[in-house]
């Protein structure tokens, strides 16, 4: 499971304070009458949900790294989201739902976190489909600036997904330039089924009416250097469905942990422990994970689909970032259920030493 730090920034294709930006133009309205049945971009709602893995490459300091993973499920019956964390003050919230803008409707993106202790949230629209039975392509552009300032191409091929993200670099290139790619494999499906069946996903219904939301704005993004980003028009704390679990560990008396590495703590969506051996192959039902010092003892996941899950925690003492001889771990197959806009808690102890 390696994990290289960093890995939730790369997603963001958004502008920073100090833009010098025209404000937006309001979108065009006729005497046309919107038709919900007519949605643009409906299909990636159906297309997105289940969990997914692969390599991110990027043009950042950040680089490249071999995994990231991402559980996309239903929070309503016209919204799919997935919540990531990396430490305790870098996370993303990624979601896809339906808004009225102008005379039509189309699927908006919501993407946004928590960056080094400030919080941004950017919206983007679908301005561009193509879509057959197993291939499709959706690209996102800024609602305000456009394509001239930052967009998204998502692309999916039978069960591979591939996210490509274009920035101007907070305005200091002409036009857009490759910023990250994902290429991702299709996991796991049947983690996100309860939720479909719940909402009956998709349907086509509105989250929200943009039709004026961005109007008089420089830019479709809200900053925040403390706690949540004033005017966001959807903030996490009116986000559906979703819950918190409080997830905290201890070390076996015998074990004497050094502060200065790190703790990986894993949930899952199926067990990870038979007797004493992992099971690799279920290494595909990863749903959420964080990593925290060994100092530390607890972590609290928010904004987390509601579900039955098993919980895991891993001492790096080699610093790979993934389970190694010589690590240390959990060894219990640790179960909770987390209700819907419910909270949890789980604990487990440190305990068993990889040979």
């Amino acid at each position: 499971m390696p994990i290289k730090p960093g890995i939730l920034v790369a997603l963001i294709a958004i502008c920073g304070l100090g833009c010098e930006q025209k404000a937006a133009t309001p979108p065009t309205t006729t005497t046309t009458t919107a038709n919900i049945n007519n949605t643009i971009g409906y299909g990636i709602l159906n297309r997105l949900k289940g969990i997914w893995n692969g390599p991110v490459t990027s043009t950042t300091p950040l680089g490249g790294y071999p995994q990231w993973i991402v559980d996309f499920r239903p929070i309503s019956n016209n919204q799919v989201s997935a919540k990531n964390e990396l430490d305790t003050v870098n996370n993303i919230f990624m979601s896809f739902f339906i808004v009225k803008y102008g005379n039509q409707y189309e699927v908006a993106f919501r993407n946004g976190g928590e960056f080094s202790g400030s919080e941004r949230v950017s919206y983007f629209l679908v301005d561009s489909v193509s879509e057959t039975s197993n291939n499709a392509f959706y690209r996102f552009a800024e609602i305000n600036i456009g394509l001239k300032r930052a967009y998204t191409d998502i692309i999916f091929r039978s069960d591979s997904l591939y996210i490509y993200t274009y920035t101007n670099k907070n305005n200091t290139e002409p036009t857009p330039t490759p910023h990250m790619t994902w290429s991702a494999k299709l996991q796991d499906t049947t983690s996100c089924m309860p939720a479909v069946a719940k909402f009956n996903f998709p349907q086509k219904a509105m989250t929200k009416d943009f039709t004026s939301t961005f109007i008089g704005l420089l830019q479709s993004i809200y900053f925040s250097v403390s706690g949540t980003p004033a005017g966001d028009p959807y903030p996490d704390t009116t986000q559906p469905y979703l819950g918190k679990t409080t997830a905290s560990f201890t070390f076996a008396s015998s074990y004497s942990p050094n502060p200065a590495k790190n703790v990986f703590l894993m949930i899952t969506t199926q067990p990870l422990i038979s007797g004493l051996s992992l099971n690799t192959a279920n290494l595909i039902y990863r749903s959420r994970y964080v990593i925290l010092s060994a100092g530390d003892n607890s972590y609290t996941f928010t904004l987390m689909h509601p579900g039955t899950y098993y919980y895991y925690a891993l001492y790096d003492s080699l610093g790979t970032g993934t389970f190694s001889p010589g690590d240390w771990v959990s060894t219990s197959n640790t179960t909770f259920t987390l209700p819907a806009m419910g909270t949890a808690t789980v604990t487990t102890q440190i305990n068993y030493t990889l040979p």
